[in-house]
């Protein structure tokens, strides 16, 4: 009887937890495309387009979402509070494992990723009121509130920028563990103020000052580094 109620309790937790990664998926899609689409979501989350089909028929049933065959996917409110209470779970468990307990900014997206589903809201407001309150994760994208709000941006990449031009870092991408790594060690991190000084012709990589140091670093990287012009 034990294990039947254990299995039970384990499959609910596991519905419940792929609920919120569509959620999740479908929030995250609909901030940079108009249309959020099957396969769009498919590959954001690594299965097949027949298995997101089926899902988004279930999500439209509980209200989260409005969906109609061929023509995406609409995230409705309801849809969207659950999408922005596990990110604000995701960025300020993020924040946690990076300055309390010393992971690297490469280390935390995995294991908040595992982490995300299981914290209480107590355990959620008391890493919040012991990180300070704070509005933004390790690679600097906004910690939504409580009540489901979330700050704008209008930050660009890097990548596009001209020659003689200030910036300062907003936001740093952060699903790749390998480019977040080497953008640390040139120093290109939230709040860093940078200075393009050169960008080679046809394509070619950008000469930036970043601090004391003259770094070179290839265009591909720098569409990943979100910046404003100061």
């Amino acid at each position: 009887m034990t294990k039947k109620l254990f299995k039970k309790s384990k499959q609910k937790s596991q519905h419940r937890q792929a609920i919120e990664d569509y959620l999740k998926a479908i929030y995250k899609l609909s901030q940079i495309q108009a249309r959020v689409t099957t396969n769009a979501i498919a590959g954001s989350l690594g299965i097949s387009a027949a298995s997101v089909t089926n899902m988004l028929k279930k999500l439209a049933a509980m209200g989260f979402v409005r969906y109609r065959s061929y023509q995406g996917v609409e995230m409705l409110p309801a849809g969207s509070r659950v999408a922005l209470e596990v990110i604000r779970h995701h960025r300020l468990l993020e924040l946690f494992l990076h300055e309390t307990l010393g992971y690297a900014w490469d280390d935390v997206h995995e294991e908040s990723e595992r982490l995300e589903h299981f914290i209480s809201e107590k355990f959620e407001e008391k890493i919040f009121e012991v990180l300070g309150r704070p509005q933004f994760d390790p690679h600097g994208d906004p910690i939504p509130t409580k009540s489901g709000q979330i700050m704008k941006s209008s930050a660009v990449e890097l990548a596009k920028a001209q020659v003689g031009e200030r910036h300062c870092i907003e936001r740093v991408s952060d699903h790749d563990k390998e480019l977040l790594r080497y953008l640390g060690k040139m120093g290109l991190v939230p709040f860093k103020k940078i200075k393009v000084v050169e960008i080679a012709p046809f394509q070619g990589p950008f000469t930036l000052q970043i601090g004391k140091n003259r770094r070179v670093i290839g265009r591909e990287a720098l569409r990943h580094v979100y910046t404003r012009v100061i």
